[in-house]
């Protein structure tokens, strides 16, 4: 991938005898040269290719974004400024009970024409490697592909527009809300866009504007297929819905009416674009639902023919049994 590298640097931290945080300072920033930009694209690629982020903008105290308006303006070298954001991180982290030690990494770079500051804390393990006489040594390593500690602003979005939603974007995490409790404080950030809710108002402007065209079932099952096929494509390739875009692909209503122009005289209040999230769209195509021991899911055109729901004794009919869960139930009965 095409990446200018303009500086990249790492700190330590770890944990003193006492247990108790602190800062091992790296003592200039690292050169910029072909490990370092190899380094830095694969933190890009891995950060692209990470589920579960959100969108988050500056408060308006924020010290981070001060620093950031002198990096910019070149009234603060990048240098300090990487030792002043770990400074606030050690910080904010220590009033955790998780507090852990990591390495803390700072990336200033080009991708495609847009500018992007990365900031992490990423997990430091031990492997072993064979040296050139044959030994076993131990060694140190970034595990990058582990990285939930995260976030990475859009410079070019966040000068452009700073009133933007979603110029900064952060990995949730899989532990709680670890990373909103105190990245985001260290940030001083608050969320911004939030592409679940964005999928849901989606979802449910197709659901009513089926309904408001009364199509019969097999055009309401078409309709919804289009727009789960456009929302998967547009996924998979790591792109972004776009609602002119899915709208142009849709069938107009009766009286002509677009379905981008349905959404804004309805009031739905969805951006231009968004994330796409798998699983709000699966639902689009498929009736899912967990609970109470079981777990169920289906092909909405199934509903009516192999499936047949009675709401008066709420119960599921399913005719014609999976092979494989037939073969299971018929050895266990």
């Amino acid at each position: 991938m095409s990446l200018n590298l303009s500086n990249v640097i790492l700190h330590q931290l770890t944990k003193n005898e006492q247990d108790e945080l602190q800062v091992e300072y790296r003592s200039e920033t690292l050169p910029t040269d072909s490990s370092t930009e190899h380094l830095v694209a694969e933190l890009h690629r891995v950060f692209n290719a990470k589920g579960g982020k959100a969108f988050g903008t500056f408060a308006e105290e924020s010290e981070f974004k001060q620093w950031l308006g002198e990096l910019s303006s070149q009234a603060l070298d990048f240098y300090t400024f990487s030792q002043q954001s770990a400074e606030r991180l050690k910080k904010e982290l220590a009033k955790y009970p998780f507090a852990d030690a990591g390495t803390f990494i700072l990336a200033q770079y080009q991708s495609l024409a847009t500018n992007y500051l990365f900031i992490g804390l990423l997990p430091t393990n031990s492997s072993l490697k064979v040296t050139e006489g044959l030994s076993i040594s131990a060694t140190d390593y970034l595990d990058i592909t582990k990285m939930d500690i995260a976030a990475r602003i859009d410079l070019s979005t966040y000068e452009m527009d700073p009133s933007s939603n979603r110029y900064l974007t952060y990995v949730k995490g899989r532990v709680g809300r670890k990373v909103a409790d105190f990245f985001m404080d260290f940030l001083q950030a608050e969320a911004g866009l939030d592409p679940k809710m964005q999928n849901q108002v989606l979802m449910q402007a197709v659901e009513d504007f089926v309904a408001d065209e009364k199509l019969e079932k097999e055009e309401a099952i078409a309709y919804r297929k289009q727009v789960a096929d456009y929302c998967g494509e547009q996924i998979k390739a790591g792109e972004e819905i776009e609602v002119k875009e899915l709208s142009f692909e849709l069938p107009a209503s009766s009286d002509g009416t677009s379905f981008a122009d349905f959404t804004q005289e309805q009031g739905y209040d969805l951006e231009e674009s968004f994330p796409g999230d798998r699983t709000a769209v699966r639902k689009l195509t498929k009736y899912v639902g967990a609970g109470g021991g079981l777990n169920i899911s289906f092909d909405s055109l199934l509903l009516g023919e192999r499936v047949h729901y009675d709401p008066q004794t709420d119960t599921l009919t399913i005719k014609g049994t999976p092979p494989n869960l037939k073969d299971q139930l018929t050895r266990k009965s």
